[in-house]
C-alpha cells in the first residue's frame, strides 16, 4: 500500500471513527436515559470511552494529514490501549454474566430470581453492606412499587402482568411464601408462611420496607445488572471489530511512511 493511499485511508477512516465516537456517546445517552438514577453502572464507562476514541481519531487524523510518523505512533498505541481495554471489558462482562436465568412460577407470566444463582462478583457487590444501603435507599426513592397500583388497576391484572426483576424481586414477597395478595401492592401478612425462605419474614408492607432488604431483591438487581452488561458486551464487540480494523490500516500507514523516510 502506497503512503498516498494509506494516509488517505486513515484520514477518512479516522472521520469516520470520529462518528463511532459519537454513537458510543449517543449509546451513553441512551442507556442514562432508559435507566433509572439506581441502576447506571455503566453509563460513565460508556461515555468516557466514546470520549477517548473520539480523542484518538483525532490524533490519527492530524497524523495522516500532516504525514506525521511521531502522531501515528501515539495513535497507534492509544488504539492499542483501546482495543486491549474493551477486550478485557468484554470477556469478563461475559465472564460475570454467565451465571443466573430466572426460575418459572406457575400461575405467573414473570420470573422469579434467586441470588445464589448469579456469579461470586454481583453476590460480592451486593452483599456488601455499603454498596446495598445506597442501592436501597435509590429505589425507594424510584418508587418502582409505588407505581404499580398506578399501571394495573385490579387484581386480576396484577397477578397476569409480566413484572420486571426488580419489580417481582422488591415489591413482593416471593411465590414459595404463600401470601394471600389484597391488592396491586398489599398483601396479607397474617398468613403465617411454611417456607423457610427468609425473605418471607423480612417482607412487609410498609412502602419504605417492602422487600427491599431480601435476597430476592438483591437478584432482581443482579438480573437487571446482567441485561445491561450483555447489552455493552455485544456493543463491545461490534467496536472492537470496527477499531482493529482501523487499527490495521493505521499500522500499514505507519509502515509505509516509515518505508519512504528509509528510502530518503
Amino acid at each position: 500500500m502506497g503512503v498516498g493511499t494509506s494516509t488517505f485511508l486513515i484520514r477518512w477512516i479516522n472521520f469516520l471513527t470520529m462518528l463511532v465516537a459519537v454513537a458510543v456517546v449517543g449509546f451513553g445517552v441512551w442507556m442514562s436515559v432508559h435507566s433509572d438514577s439506581c441502576r447506571k453502572t455503566l453509563v460513565l464507562p460508556v461515555l468516557g470511552i466514546g470520549a477517548f476514541i473520539f480523542l484518538v481519531s483525532i490524533v490519527g487524523f492530524l497524523g495522516a494529514m500532516k504525514q506525521s510518523s511521531i502522531l501515528l505512533w501515539i495513535y497507534l498505541v492509544l488504539l492499542c490501549s483501546i482495543l486491549i481495554g474493551i477486550l478485557i471489558f468484554t470477556v469478563l462482562a461475559f465472564i460475570v454474566t454467565n451465571n443466573g436465568s430466572g426460575h418459572s412460577v406457575v400461575g405467573l407470566r414473570y420470573k422469579e430470581y434467586q441470588l445464589q444463582d448469579y456469579s461470586s462478583w454481583f453476590l460480592k457487590q451486593l452483599n456488601n453492606t455499603r454498596n446495598w444501603d445506597r442501592l436501597r435507599s435509590c429505589l425507594v426513592k424510584t418508587a418502582d412499587c409505588d407505581s404499580l397500583s398506578k399501571k394495573y388497576k385490579n387484581l386480576k391484572q396484577y397477578k397476569s402482568a409480566k413484572l420486571t426483576p426488580i419489580e417481582a424481586g422488591c415489591c413482593r414477597p416471593p411465590s414459595d411464601c404463600g401470601y394471600p395478595a389484597v391488592g396491586t401492592s398489599n398483601y396479607d401478612l397474617s398468613y403465617h408462611p411454611v417456607s423457610p425462605n427468609r425473605d418471607c419474614k423480612l417482607y412487609k408492607n410498609a412502602r419504605a420496607v417492602k422487600c427491599y432488604d431480601c435476597d430476592s431483591c438483591k437478584a432482581g438487581v443482579a438480573q437487571y445488572m446482567k441485561i445491561e452488561w450483555r447489552v455493552v458486551a455485544v456493543f463491545n464487540v461490534i467496536l472492537f471489530v470496527i477499531l482493529s480494523f482501523i487499527y490495521f490500516v493505521g499500522c500499514c500507514a505507519r509502515r509505509s511512511m516509515s518505508g519512504r523516510h528509509s528510502k530518503i
